[in-house]
């Protein structure tokens, strides 16, 4: 799904010259276009929320830094690296593919210490997903596929120079934006993969899963010398000996590496983890500056898209830092939350460019085909269904009152309202397309005649 949003993205900026805001702008009603940008806005500062929050995590494990003292450093350090940006969009993309790389290595490094088994991975590419794990399983969806990185990969695109009156320029262009985008998601994909074999060679037990069902937690196996906090019963370790059923994350995720792997398991993993943050920083940054840019036609530089950004996020990053003092597992709980936000937030990017790349009127000979159309609205549909399964999963035995049950289904209605608009929009477009095709054939015959 990454992969073929990111191919579209690229398409319509190398085709249009325009990137996804700026063609909400042009097509949509001022209301919609604005309602678009509050949800893409809230997407980005809540990934600016979870950056901040992982690099003082890692800030925490490498040097012992309280979390909101990680925060304050994290919030002002990107500015740092924005002196980058002075020396060309070429050095920039240089230090993202640095970080990347320290990300690779580390998470690897990790994954090869931990000698998970590669039969064990190819089985964990079976689709499952038990009930306990669907707000993890959705929370990677979102913190994979971020719907703010596909108005980015649109407007990146057009730093290079692309002869759009030339279809052979313009479709080598787009094969070769294709190939990228691949590469850098196989890369994502690595990186992912590295993580989730790790964690759940070390730390899965199915002792562990009714926790969910009893206490409404997730947890982990983790070895009874490292466990802090509530524990959910015992459970056996991957190595064959007695563990303890607790909740782990980013906040105990080095502890329990090291208990598993050894000595500079730990900073390996926070290594990793701050590059991670650094990186998703800068690209949430010039992300947000193209979509205020385009949705509002407001230009700022990047230090004070920054300051904007951080204004936002810091305070809610800063709260839950102080909250997760008492309890470590705070933190955790709010990056999970943060990440089912992506997803919820995803069909306000992926309905917009799958209709904008359908589009003949748009894209001329560009326009998607119909297998890319079909499969297109397929996941578009998907996503939803899951989100829809995400939330009556989590209501599920609360007592919301009758004040809360209205408050949840007005927001409902407005959510998939405003979704159902966006695709009506769509066929407009499409009935459009039909009478223009029409009166052409019958002004053609008429001539004819």
């Amino acid at each position: 799904m990454g992969l073929f949003l990111q191919v579209l993205a690229a398409r319509l900026g190398v085709v249009t010259g325009k990137n996804l805001a700026e063609m909400c702008t042009a097509v949509y009603p001022r209301w919609a276009s604005l309602t678009l940008w509050i949800m893409t806005e809230i997407a980005i500062v809540g990934s600016d929320i979870q950056e901040v929050l992982g690099s003082s995590i890692a800030f925490q494990v490498l040097f012992g830094f309280p979390l909101w003292i990680g925060c304050l450093i994290t919030g002002f350090d990107t500015f740092t690296f924005l002196l980058l940006h002075r020396y060309g969009i070429r050095k920039l993309e240089a230090f993202f593919v640095s970080l990347i790389i320290v990300m690779l290595v580390c998470f690897c490094a990790n994954l090869v210490r931990g000698e998970v088994a590669s039969e064990d991975v190819l089985r964990g590419f079976v689709p499952r997903v038990d009930r306990y794990a669907v707000t993890q399983a959705v929370g990677i969806l979102g913190a994979v596929i971020m719907p703010h990185n596909i108005f980015l990969h649109s407007a990146l695109v057009q730093t290079r120079q692309v002869n759009r009156h030339d279809g052979r320029k313009v479709r080598e262009a787009n094969k070769y934006f294709a190939i990228e985008s691949g590469f850098a998601l196989f890369v994502s994909f690595l990186i992912n993969l590295a993580v989730l074999a790790v964690f759940a060679k070390g730390f899965f037990s199915s002792d562990c899963t009714t926790s969910y069902d009893t206490n409404g937690v997730n947890t982990a196996c983790v070895p009874g010398a490292i466990a802090s906090g509530d524990t959910y019963g015992y459970c056996q370790l991957a190595s064959g000996g007695e563990g303890m059923c607790q909740e782990i994350g980013l906040s105990q995720a080095g502890v329990a590496l090291s208990g598993m792997l050894g000595q500079y398991a730990d900073t390996i993993w926070a290594i990793g983890l701050l590059a991670a943050g650094q990186s998703s920083t800068m690209t949430g940054t010039y992300a947000g500056q193209f979509v205020m840019e385009g949705f509002l036609q407001l230009h700022l530089s990047p230090w004070k898209r920054v300051a904007l950004t951080r204004c936002v996020s810091l305070v809610p990053a800063m709260t839950v830092a102080i909250l997760s003092q008492q309890n470590p597992a705070d933190s955790d709980h709010m990056d999970e939350l943060l990440n089912v936000l992506q997803s919820i937030q995803l069909p306000f990017a992926l309905l917009p460019v799958l209709i904008f790349t359908s589009s003949s009127e748009i894209m001329g000979d560009f326009a998607n085909s119909k297998a890319t159309v079909v499969t297109g609205w397929l996941l578009g549909g998907l996503v939803c269904v899951i989100n829809l399964y995400l939330l009556f999963t989590n209501l599920e035995g609360l007592a919301l009152g009758g004040i809360g049950i209205v408050a949840l289904g007005g927001t409902c209605c407005l959510y998939f309202g405003f979704l159902g608009y966006l695709v009506r929009a769509d066929m407009t477009l499409s009935a459009q397309r039909a009478r223009t095709a029409s009166s052409s054939r019958r002004i053609s015959q008429d001539v004819e005649c």
